[in-house]
């Protein structure tokens, strides 16, 4: 078998969750370390966005090391600019850290206490002049030229309009700087994103990923969903912080269950040949595959997605990659054959 025979084709679909989204990085390492695997398309939202873009522009670039490269040194310059642009943060986690305060009820209480502050207070009120260090973290990494010049993969980044209500994926050469940081503008944080006079949120009230890009804009069946947020959790939640955890879970992956469900449909229409022949082309059946958070995020609470220490990310890179290759290990041969998921069993019934 020659080389380029050996080589399967993804599409990959990337989940947003601020710091958590180291989790992807180390996903994403492991499968750009396969030399087997190559990647149409990348729908990707917030801090999946990110990842994306780095991905896609050391690819574009140089090839599979340097989109490594690309990644770490992102994730090491979050870390860095959190430690200038926010120390208070990062001693109050290195102390928690060290007294083994994270698992102290009134730990918990004053965590609770201070996110309720946030979120009572606008970032038009907070950071009237809307500093964003963010910005200038992806300017220093990601060249947008380099990103539109890439014709190896093809880059979905999913955004809310904030007057529409509606997602806006921006493709290819519409992404900008804008666009990615517009992809992970949580509203209680950061001031809408201007584009072309329109105002836009984080992307994950609409599509944390966006799927539908990936059906009709790429010819690859599979997609690798890499989930950051839980689907399950088996404790109901008690306490305030507890709960508003576990209301953004589920609102941030609503919008991606939805899809899972019209794809569960149009898998039993196209299996049961339930549809008319001149309709047949006009569907895909998709062959869905996923790394899954749940045993990594299990034991983290929401405020942990704003957590750059460097150890911090550098474990959940690490963690994304002993999954990423765990994954690899079991189903890599599912790729163009199978799905290696149940929609029904592993998302809409699992109660």
């Amino acid at each position: 078998m020659t080389k380029s025979a050996q080589i399967k084709t993804l599409n990959l679909a990337l989940q947003g969750g601020g710091s958590h989204g180291a989790f992807t990085w180390g996903v994403l390492d492991a499968l750009l370390e396969d030399n087997r695997l190559d990647f149409e398309a990348i729908s990707a939202t917030s801090a999946g966005a990110m990842n994306a873009a780095a991905l896609v522009q050391g690819m574009s670039t140089s090839g599979r090391e340097k989109a490594r490269e690309l990644l770490e040194s992102f994730w090491k310059d979050i870390a860095d600019a959190s430690a200038f642009y926010n120390p208070l943060t990062q001693t109050q986690n290195n102390i928690a850290k060290f007294w083994n305060l994270d698992a102290h009820p009134a730990y918990a209480q004053y965590q609770s206490f201070a996110e309720g502050l946030i979120s009572n207070v606008s970032p038009y009120q907070f950071n009237p002049l809307n500093i964003e260090p963010l910005r200038a973290i992806l300017e220093n990494i990601i060249d947008i030229d380099k990103v539109h010049s890439c014709d190896c993969t093809k880059l979905f980044i999913t955004a809310t309009n904030v007057c529409t209500g509606t997602p806006k994926v921006f493709e290819n050469e519409e992404v900008s700087i804008d666009a990615i940081l517009a992809s992970a503008a949580l509203p209680f944080l950061f001031q809408a994103i201007e584009i072309d006079g329109q105002a836009y949120w984080d992307g994950g009230y609409m599509g944390n990923p966006s799927l539908w890009p990936l059906f009709y804009n790429a010819q690859s069946r599979d997609i690798l969903v890499v989930h950051v947020n839980p689907i399950i959790r088996d404790e109901i939640p008690k306490d305030t912080s507890a709960i508003q955890d576990r209301l953004n879970e589920i609102t941030f992956n609503a919008a991606l269950l939805k899809e899972l469900r019209a794809i569960d449909f149009v898998k039993r229409l196209i299996g049961e040949d339930m549809l008319k022949d001149e309709y047949k082309d006009y569907y895909k059946d998709i062959l869905l595959h996923a790394i899954r958070a749940e045993d990594t995020m299990g034991g983290l609470s929401a405020s942990s997605k704003f957590n750059t220490d460097w150890s911090f990310l550098k474990d959940l890179r690490d963690q994304g990659r002993a999954e990423a290759q765990n994954w690899l290990k079991t189903h890599f041969k599912d790729i163009g054959q199978r799905s290696s998921v149940d929609i029904k069993t592993d998302y809409l019934n699992v109660g």
